[in-house]
């Protein structure tokens, strides 16, 4: 079976780097099936996106990264990856009580529209356990014991280290990460929450958004960062009502748009289609 490989890269915007790249694949016997670059003038930033397959002479895994290293990415500055496309990520899904974006994404890992492992779902709440015991996949429930938010912290980091996570998914946990597990998190980690923000916080955003007669509803999916909710952003969604939707049927049809942005943002970072670009990322569909 042929082997195919993706990588991905940034590093300063300057002549060459795409000769350079193509001219390193082609002596190592890869085919390239798919190329993607974009170079920022406003972070003077370029990223590449290669989807390629190894031919009879190309090395091993680690040996062509290795390669890779000193013949190209040295020379360049990059920041880089060679994924093998066939590996699945493990994808850790933190929730509380509201299900619809886990359902959504368990869903679609039963009928394998994620290609993914779930070795732990994590919640604060014990409401998920049967949805999540029925796929077949372990259900940790870890509650804020006397207000102790830090241990309960500290347990679910241990537990993302003890399943080697790749990724992280906050399916609509209602908790803050601290910022020293965000860092620990960074560009592994995405967060949904709907795109009212910052007008309507806390309880009940889209019954504060029905009284002040909203048309546009939507959500957001981020990487997680020590600033809430504005970590850069992956993917959005909008839908447009009227006033004739009670705040019930705007609540439905933004939990709908919360677990489709959701979905399509995990899909992107499984197929290494987000690259950071500072405070922004780079997107290649």
């Amino acid at each position: 079976m042929t082997t195919t490989y993706i990588l991905t890269l940034s590093c300063h915007d300057t002549r060459g780097i795409v000769a350079a790249v193509t001219g390193f694949l082609a002596a190592h016997d890869g085919f390239i099936s798919e190329s993607t670059q974009f170079g920022d003038p406003s972070t003077n930033r370029f990223f590449m996106r290669v989807e390629f397959s190894a031919g009879e002479k190309t090395p091993a895994h680690d040996a062509l990264k290795e390669k890779f290293k000193q013949l190209v990415a040295n020379q360049f500055g990059m920041e880089w990856d060679i994924a093998d496309a066939r590996a699945k990520a493990r994808v850790v899904i933190l929730v509380s009580k509201q299900l619809h974006c886990l359902n959504d994404l368990l869903h679609r890992y039963r009928t394998g529209q994620l290609a993914m492992e779930i070795p732990a779902v994590i919640s604060n709440h014990p409401d998920a356990r049967g949805i999540v015991e029925w796929h077949g996949i372990p259900f940790h429930h870890l509650p804020i014991e006397n207000g102790d938010k830090a241990a309960q912290e500290g347990k679910i980091r241990a537990l993302m280290d003890a399943v080697h996570a790749d990724v992280v998914v906050l399916a609509r946990y209602m908790q803050i990460l601290s910022p020293e597990l965000s860092a620990h998190l960074r560009g592994r980690a995405i967060n949904i929450h709907h795109s009212f923000l910052p007008s309507f916080k806390g309880a009940k955003p889209y019954h504060q958004a029905h009284e002040r007669g909203v048309k546009l509803i939507g959500a957001t999916a981020h990487y997680v960062t020590d600033a809430l909710d504005e970590g850069p952003i992956i993917e959005q969604e909008v839908a447009r009502v009227d006033h004739a939707q009670s705040p019930e049927q705007l609540t439905a049809i933004g939990g709908d748009i919360e677990a489709q942005v959701l979905t399509r943002a995990l899909k992107y970072q499984l197929e290494h289609r987000v690259l950071l670009n500072g405070t922004k990322t780079v997107v290649f569909r």
